[in-house]
């Protein structure tokens, strides 16, 4: 080691040389503590088979090699993962701010234009007039309004989470392709060919779920989020046509 950096020993020579290519960071920061040491006992990672094992380990991709891998598929996927991270931030932001704000219009009595049950009772208030029935269906005419503002982007989220495998599998599909036609022009001789081709297009499904999953999972997330929204507004448009209806039951006993 020097400097940080791993060496490899070239008998012919008689030299000590860089390695090309440096393991994980890990493996070099143990290094850097290693040469930075002046007393005491250091930590460090030792290849005993004289350098076999550390070149494997540089060899093996790291995940920026992996992602170019799989080609232009696996920048789609990527993007698909970014926009859905984009989309669940922002139905975080509004669902939480909006169940923060229905529960503090229902420990109140006023009525507020800045949240949907607030929205619910200015249609009440502004209809006295009108019977419980009546009533009912101007406030289901409002609940079609809001639910739609809480039940936004969650289908395209839906949509990533089905894609993104599929992605994966068509990159898989099309790297096998070029893999059997490598065979076919070089042979099969070699097995590192067969193998490393494999592997290079299964990267491509192996990025596809690696998005999936997270999207998947987020999605039932904020898909029950906004239905236990939707239920609280929906029990407190029953409650308030049950509250329209007392006085026409009392009149009638």
């Amino acid at each position: 080691m020097s400097n940080g950096r791993y060496l490899h020993y070239l008998p012919e020579t008689g030299r000590l040389v860089e390695l090309g290519r440096q393991p994980q960071g890990r493996y070099l920061s143990l290094a850097e503590d290693l040469q930075a040491a002046k007393t005491g006992l250091v930590s460090v990672a030792l290849d005993p088979s004289r350098g076999s094992i550390l070149s494997l380990m540089v060899e093996s991709p790291d995940f920026i090699e992996h992602i170019q891998r799989a080609g232009i598929i696996g920048y789609v996927i990527l993007a698909l993962g970014g926009i859905a991270l984009v989309i669940v931030g922002e139905r975080f932001v509004v669902l939480t701010l909006t169940r923060r704000k229905v529960e503090q219009q229902r420990s109140g009595q006023g009525v507020g234009e800045d949240n949907p049950l607030g929205r619910l009772r200015r249609v009440f208030n502004s209809h006295e007039g009108l019977d419980a029935d009546s009533l009912a269906l101007k406030l289901d005419e409002a609940m079609a309004v809001e639910v739609p503002r809480y039940k936004r982007w969650l289908p395209i989220l839906a949509v990533f989470a089905t894609a993104a495998p599929l992605l994966g599998l068509l990159g898989t599909v099309a790297g096998m392709i070029d893999t059997f036609q490598s065979m076919s022009l070089f042979g099969a001789g070699d097995p590192k060919l067969v193998s490393g081709g494999i592997s290079l297009a299964l990267v491509a499904t192996e990025l596809g779920l690696l998005v999936a999953i997270p999207i998947l999972l987020l999605h039932s997330w904020l898909h029950s989020s906004s239905n236990r929204l939707i239920q609280v507004l929906e029990e407190e448009v029953a409650s308030l046509v049950a509250r329209r209806e007392e006085p026409s039951h009392g009149h009638a006993g």
